[in-house]
């Protein structure tokens, strides 16, 4: 008696693994492929419109750029994130789908494992919040100066902003360090800046010095800065002459103003104190040595 077998019994696992990696298993294959494709595309568009956003920028230095280019910038960034995260999240449920994973029944599970994340991921949840009000308000953006108080932490970070997104910020500090601040432990944010800053230089003096003739000094410091032609495109208007800030048993302290572009304080504040010195030094005046470091950050003022 002659058995002829059946088509169905006749396919050995290697036919069956063939025919659905021909059906089934190429489609996955392509799911994966086009996703990962099509991440790779959303980041470059991405690049270049960072890169075209940086370069429409006249000046051409990172700390000194307009404020709409700053919040482009980082919406940029922060989009593209999220597009990517769309696209593998959407190739993951049709993966799923192709392998016969039923999809509607992980909707339950789904909604548990949430919960539970909700409440063991308290911290991301708060970081991501956190993130969209910095960049939805505009607080602070690529390129700006910025210095962060840290909830528990003593001494605050300060840096030029280097990325920020929905979960983190990082900055690098002057001395090079990056520094990485998750956004929902930040409790302060001074921007130094934000569409402008000040330069603030205190010149300490001894108490006999003619204190009218050490301002028309200064005066002319800030007109020959003006007129500076390396110093000038950092400038908004002349350094002001404020007068006498404080006044002690020894010394007096003048102070001169600047108002500069975002980021430009620090060298602009060099700049002037050289400029002063020098001025005094042709004058026959003494510059007292400082007490302590003033040359701080800058305080932004209103306009």
């Amino acid at each position: 008696m002659n058995l002829i077998p059946t088509e169905a019994a006749a396919a050995t696992p290697v036919d069956q693994l063939l025919t659905w990696l021909s059906g089934r298993g190429l489609e996955v294959v392509l799911i994966i492929l086009g996703s990962v494709l099509l991440a790779r595309l959303v980041s470059w568009i991405g690049g270049r419109l960072t890169d075209q956003i940086d370069r429409k920028y006249t000046g051409g230095d990172a700390l000194v750029r307009s404020e709409a280019a700053k919040h482009r910038h980082s919406l940029t960034q922060v989009l593209t994130w999220v597009a990517i995260v769309l696209i593998y999240s959407i190739a993951v449920f049709f993966v799923l789908d192709r392998l016969g994973v039923p999809v509607t029944g992980l909707v339950a599970p789904a909604t548990v494992l949430g919960v539970g994340l909700g409440f063991g991921a308290q911290r991301i949840v708060g970081d991501v919040l956190a993130g969209f009000f910095i960049i939805t308000e505009r607080q602070y953006g690529f390129g700006d100066v910025v210095s962060i108080t840290v909830t528990g932490a003593g001494e605050p970070a300060m840096g030029t902003v280097e990325d920020v997104n929905l979960r983190i910020t990082r900055m690098r500090s002057s001395n090079g360090e990056v520094i990485t601040v998750p956004n929902g432990a930040i409790a302060k944010v001074v921007n130094l800046s934000r569409d402008w800053a000040r330069a603030v230089v205190d010149v300490p003096l001894p108490t006999s010095v003619d204190v009218n003739r050490v301002n028309e000094i200064l005066r002319e410091v800030g007109r020959e800065a003006f007129r500076d032609p390396a110093l000038r495109p950092l400038l908004l208007d002349p350094p002001s002459v404020m007068g006498v800030e404080s006044l002690g048993l020894e010394e007096v302290n003048v102070r001169v103003v600047a108002r500069t572009l975002p980021g430009k304080q620090f060298e602009v504040g060099r700049y002037l104190r050289a400029r002063i010195v020098l001025a005094f030094s042709r004058q026959g005046l003494n510059v007292q040595p400082p007490a302590a470091d003033d040359a701080g950050p800058a305080r932004e003022g209103d306009r």
